[in-house]
């Protein structure tokens, strides 16, 4: 399957490559196609993406053109008349078709034409009126960066081109740079007036300034904004103008007074229109009507006064006051500030018990400057359950189904608290693991947890001085288990969670687990030579070698051990002494034993730790932004504190045992950084770095294979299979290689191809290695900055089709550097088709 997607990549660019070389196809004698857009300011090139989106014309997407150009101008009457040709011949349709299928074959045809014209791209004949509209923008835009004596040009360049096509140039001559003198101000109301001065020096606008009318526009949103935040309600944006007087036609005088002007009020009053002076309001009131409806009477409601504050309610209330007053940024006494209100509404919706609040205001009775907030709070229904399905691929996943239900309770304890239950499943198929069945479907996983939400900070200890409520805090408690099928050795998994998250910034979150408990237990141990195929043959291969010594009793009738019978006996001879072996094959058999107790081992862990994050992205089609995560987590401490003070069962390494399980102990962080540019509109650079290690002390020698890190898959290193890279300079020696340090680094560049057909071109370098941990093999050890020569390059090329709602992925990755390999051999001994990998996924990889 995956040869046919590389033949049908193959094909699509060796078409669209053919059909390129004809870009003229459709361009009529006397019209030039645009080749290229190229602006000159002031005699000097220049590249920049805003002037270019100001020209009408833009050269051809040549897959597009080439699809277009695949396609017959007039398709109805071509086909149309090949039809009735063909119609005329009834010895043709005696022979080979009948009359229908041939009109159904016509209709193929002419739907399939302009299938190719709409979804290509018609040649851009250049228009000298469609150039010189464009030369008027560019003009237009230098106005609005202060050059306002500056003149735009065009010209054809036919100069180095092919027949039929040309260049459009345009040169720009600016002139001189127009600055803002003086700034004055002319406000009629005196609120108004004091704020704009306390407030002037953070003016966006300044004198000896280019004038940039960007910049004007952002004064006024920042004046409008200081002014609705500073008690003037029902402040109109449009008061607020700039009289700029300038000269153009001296040529001597490049400075402008600047006057910023803010009118009064206008509000309608029967036939004439008062003017009114803004004033600076006060909140008088504030009123939060709980459990509210359309058709509610206000008079039958009850309230009781809490903390300055009234709250309204009908026959009981059902919540607790504290738990209403605590999310309402509206302060009785304080200054009217609009984005208190937008505050309040966030802070409403985080509870996640009420709908999307209604907040209003009016005038307090007999005054002119006060008001009175009233909040309409609209309950979400107590009890609410939810279902959803999704479809999964993952590194070591090829296809799954997944399916989830759920039930919230809400406002538990009367404090906005909710209680979830979540029940979950998924069924999966993968070639990776050996399925005691033949079915289809090799992987299950079921599972459930229950969480109880409290929407503050849960401590011993008040928060409000450096978590206020502003950041959105929130506690929750969490028990869980997971049963997984046929994935490894089977497992279950118990989890508790207790964790506190807060966001200071819509960029910035905070999460911090105070208790991460994980017990997983391995639950068909006796499969591990079944699941682990290299690890057996490894065994196996000595095995044969001593078969002569060994109890016959440990081989089947082909000379291969049994298993669990023949590997545990053969193992435990030979690291008795038993059987006398060479020192390789002993340290061999005895590095296969330690990583079968690691990877049969059921694993504890009580964990801490806290994840910052940081992401600019303003919105879903913004490409260019950063995102930020760093982690820090301490395993075992806790319980090698009490060490001393409880008597621990302990095994024969001196190691602490709770409930007979070995708790781990290490001190693991985290560094994952993503960056994108936006190259053109449509063309994007994405990168992304990773640094992990986790490393063991203590009461642990070796990290959990749940903490640890592998290399390779579609989302990591696209040139190898999962978990087949590293660690180091090895070669693949396990079937699920390993180890507590990986460094990656991916580098993607993302184009537009045809329509929702996208292309990439990647470059995935990184490894792992084992660190300070109880591996001795030196090829598989990070031992200093002279390991990195270990890096392993992975470059290719990927075909991406956009659903909109997510994206269908398909990369071909080759082995560039291998690291495997002996010095001298590393580059581009992989490098071909045959030892690519073809990766299928879903979504973007970083």
């Amino acid at each position: 399957m995956r040869h046919f997607f590389v033949k049908i990549t193959v094909l699509f660019f060796v078409i669209l490559f053919i059909c390129s070389c004809n870009a003229t196809k459709r361009v009529k004698e006397g019209e030039l196609l645009l080749t290229k857009n190229v602006i000159f300011v002031d005699s000097a090139k220049i590249k920049d993406d805003k002037i270019q989106g100001l020209i009408t014309q833009r050269p051809n997407n040549i897959g597009r053109l080439a699809l277009y150009n695949l396609a017959r101008p007039k398709p109805d009457s071509f086909f149309v008349a090949k039809l009735d040709s063909s119609l005329k011949d009834i010895n043709f349709f005696e022979r080979m078709i009948s009359k229908k299928q041939l009109v159904q074959v016509a209709d193929y045809k002419i739907n399939f034409n302009n299938w190719l014209m709409n979804t290509g791209e018609a040649p851009t004949i250049i228009d000298p009126v469609k150039s010189k509209a464009s030369a008027d923008r560019i003009k237009q835009y230098y106005d609005t960066k202060g050059y306002f004596n500056n003149s735009v040009s065009f010209e054809i360049d036919t100069t180095d081109q092919d027949e039929k096509k040309a260049e459009m140039v345009y040169r720009v001559k600016r002139g001189n740079a127009y600055y803002i003198d003086s700034i004055n101000s002319v406000i009629s109301s005196r609120d108004i007036d004091s704020i704009y001065r306390k407030y002037k020096p953070f003016s966006i606008i300044k004198e000896n300034q280019q004038f940039d009318l960007d910049n004007f526009q952002a004064e006024k949103d920042r004046l409008n904004s200081l002014f609705i935040n500073s008690g003037i309600y029902k402040f109109q944006p449009n008061a607020i103008s700039f009289d700029i007087v300038r000269d153009t036609t001296s040529g001597e005088d490049f400075k402008m007074p600047v006057t910023v002007s803010i009118e009064s009020i206008s509000e309608e009053d029967e036939d004439s229109l008062p003017i009114q002076e803004y004033k600076v309001h006060r909140i008088k009131d504030v009123n939060i009507y709980a459990d509210y409806s359309f058709n509610q009477n206000p008079d039958s409601l009850q309230f009781i006064e809490y903390d300055g504050y009234k709250i309204y309610y009908k026959d009981k209330l059902k919540y607790r006051p504290n738990a209403l007053t605590d999310v309402i940024a509206i302060l009785p006494g304080d200054v009217y500030k609009e984005s208190e209100r937008a505050l309040t509404a966030k802070q409403i919706t985080n509870l996640k018990i009420f709908k999307y609040p209604n907040i209003t205001y009016q005038y307090a009775d007999s005054t002119d400057n006060q008001l009175n907030t009233n909040v309409y709070l609209a309950p979400r229904p107590r009890f609410s359950l939810g279902f959803s399905s999704d479809v999964l691929h993952s590194n070591i996943q090829d296809i799954g189904i997944a399916f989830s239900t759920s039930v919230v309770s809400r406002n538990i304890f009367r404090g906005a608290e909710t209680l979830d239950l979540a029940l979950r499943g998924s069924i999966g198929s993968s070639a990776d693991f050996k399925n005691t069945s033949s079915s289809f479907f090799n992987l299950a996983e079921f599972g459930g947890d229950i969480g109880l939400n409290f929407p503050r900070i849960l401590l011993p200890f008040n928060t409000n001085g450096f978590i206020p409520k502003y950041m959105a805090p929130q506690t929750r408690f969490s028990v869980g288990t997971i049963f997984q099928k046929n994935i490894g050795l089977d497992k279950q998994t118990f989890n508790g969670v207790l964790r506190y998250s807060w966001s200071p910034t819509t960029k910035r979150k905070n999460i911090f687990e105070l208790l991460n408990i994980q017990y997983v237990k391995n639950l068909n141990i006796d499969r591990y030579y079944n699941v682990y195929d290299n690890s057996y043959e490894d065994l196996n291969d000595i095995a044969n070698t001593y078969q002569p010594e060994a109890n016959p009793d440990y081989y089947d009738d082909n000379g291969n051990l049994i298993i669990p019978e023949g590997t545990t006996g053969f193992t435990n001879d030979v690291l008795d002494g038993n059987i006398s072996t060479s020192t390789d094959d002993f340290n061999e058999v005895s590095r296969l034993e330690n990583r079968e107790e690691r990877l049969t081992s059921n694993n504890l862990i009580f964990a801490t730790n806290y994840t910052y994050f940081k992401n600019n992205r303003r919105n879903f089609n913004d490409n260019n932004f950063f995102q930020f995560r760093g982690k820090i987590e301490l395993a075992g401490n806790l319980l090698s504190a009490l060490a001393p003070l409880v008597d621990f069962e302990q095994n024969e390494d001196g190691d602490n045992l709770i409930f007979g399980v070995q708790y781990s102990q290490y001190v693991k962080t985290e560094l994952d950084y993503i960056k994108y540019w936006r190259l053109s509109k449509k063309d994007v650079l994405a990168f992304r770095s990773f640094l992990g290690v986790a490393i063991p002390y203590g009461n642990a020698d070796d990290i959990p294979f749940i903490r640890s890190y592998f290399a390779g898959g579609s989302n990591d290193n696209r040139a190898w299979q999962p978990y087949s890279l590293g660690p180091g300079r090895t070669d693949d020696v396990n079937d699920f290689n390993e180890a507590n340090l990986k460094i990656a680094f991916n580098l993607e560049y993302r184009f537009n191809l045809i329509g929702d057909f996208k292309g990439a071109l990647f470059a995935d370098a990184g490894n792992i290695w084992n660190f300070l941990d109880d591996v001795e093999e030196e090829e598989a050890v990070f031992e200093d900055l002279s390991s990195l020569k270990e890096l392993a390059l992975g470059t290719g090329f990927g075909l991406r089709y956009d659903f909109n709602f997510f994206v269908l992925r398909f990369d071909i990755g080759f082995k560039t550097y291998d690291p495997s390999y002996e010095k001298g051999n590393r580059w581009f001994t992989d490098y071909n088709f045959g030892n690519a990998v073809y990766n299928i996924g879903i979504n973007y990889p970083f």
